[in-house]
């Protein structure tokens, strides 16, 4: 299983990004996908995730500013942030059962 995160980058406050997920070495189409952030000296928030079908939920501190969705025919993931925030800034990876991604670095700041 190989999770590879692009996307991130500094951004200012009120800014957006999309970050994304390849995913390869697993039959994609089958599993979840989530997408997790760690804030600078703090543990592992869960972000969001979408089932095989494409249902999503949300973590409370980004719903309404995040959106996930999935390629199945590319077998990405991504993440589409908005109205980004200071408390936003993390390191944010995806996961899939017990495998994760190096990461992709979001620091939010003017």
């Amino acid at each position: 299983v190989q999770l590879v995160e692009s996307g991130g980058g500094l951004v200012q406050p009120g800014g957006s990004l999309r970050l994304s997920c390849a995913a390869s070495g697993f039959t994609y189409t089958s599993y979840y996908m989530s997408w997790v952030r760690q804030a600078p000296g703090k543990g592992l928030e869960w972000v969001s995730d979408i089932s095989s079908g494409g249902g999503t939920r949300y973590a409370d501190s980004v719903k309404g500013r995040c959106t996930i969705s999935r390629d199945n025919a590319k077998q990405t993931t991504y993440l589409q942030l908005n109205s980004l925030k200071p408390e936003d800034t993390a390191l944010y990876s995806c996961n899939t059962g017990n495998s994760w991604g190096q990461g992709t670095q979001v620091p939010v700041s003017s």
